[in-house]
C-alpha cells in the first residue's frame, strides 16, 4: 500500500509471491539453539501478568499517578492550545501544529476541535512534543500523605 508519493510501506511485486507458497516450500523441521535441551523454550517465560506501565494498576491504595499528560489535558478540557507535533521520517509534513481546543484525551490519543472551523482532529500523543495555552494550565494537585512528606524533606 503506497499514500502519495511515500516510500515508507514498500511491497513486494514479485510474480508468483504470496506467504502462502512461502509456507509450502520450508521444510517442517523445527532447529533449536545450539545449549538447549529438545523442546525446551529459549525466550522469557512470565509466571505473573503482566501489567503495563502507566495503568495505576498494582500501586497501593491510595497512591495515584496524575502527572500523565493525558490526565492534565483532561484537566484542561476546554481550553484553546497551540499543539506541536513532529511526524519523523515524513519529509513532506515533518513538523505540524494545530491549534484548538481540548475535547478529550486518552492514554495515546487526543482529540481537539478548530474553534473557527469547527473541524476535529484526532491526534496521538507519540508524536506531541508541547502545549502552548495562553491561560493558565491546571495541574491535578493531590495532597501528599505525612509520610511521603517526610521522606521528600532534604538537608542543606
Amino acid at each position: 500500500m503506497t499514500f502519495g508519493d511515500s516510500y515508507f510501506y514498500p511491497m513486494n511485486y514479485h510474480s508468483g509471491f504470496s506467504p502462502a507458497s512461502m509456507m509450502r516450500t520450508m521444510p517442517a523441521q523445527q532447529t533449536q539453539p545450539a545449549g538447549f535441551p529438545a523442546g525446551a523454550h529459549s525466550g522469557p517465560t512470565f509466571s505473573v501478568p503482566v501489567v503495563p506501565m502507566g495503568t495505576g494498576q498494582g500501586l497501593p491504595m491510595g497512591a495515584v499517578e496524575e502527572s500523565f499528560i493525558e490526565n492534565i489535558l483532561r484537566f484542561n478540557k476546554g481550553k484553546v492550545g497551540t499543539f506541536y507535533f513532529t511526524y519523523q521520517g515524513n519529509s513532506r509534513w515533518n513538523a505540524m501544529v494545530y491549534r484548538g481546543r481540548v475535547e478529550t484525551a486518552g492514554r495515546d490519543h487526543i482529540i481537539i476541535s478548530d474553534p473557527a472551523s469547527g473541524r476535529r482532529y484526532l491526534l496521538l500523543m507519540s508524536n506531541l512534543d508541547w502545549v502552548e495555552f495562553e491561560e493558565q494550565i491546571n495541574y491535578p494537585h493531590h495532597e501528599i500523605s505525612p509520610a511521603v512528606e517526610a521522606s521528600l524533606e532534604t538537608t542543606e
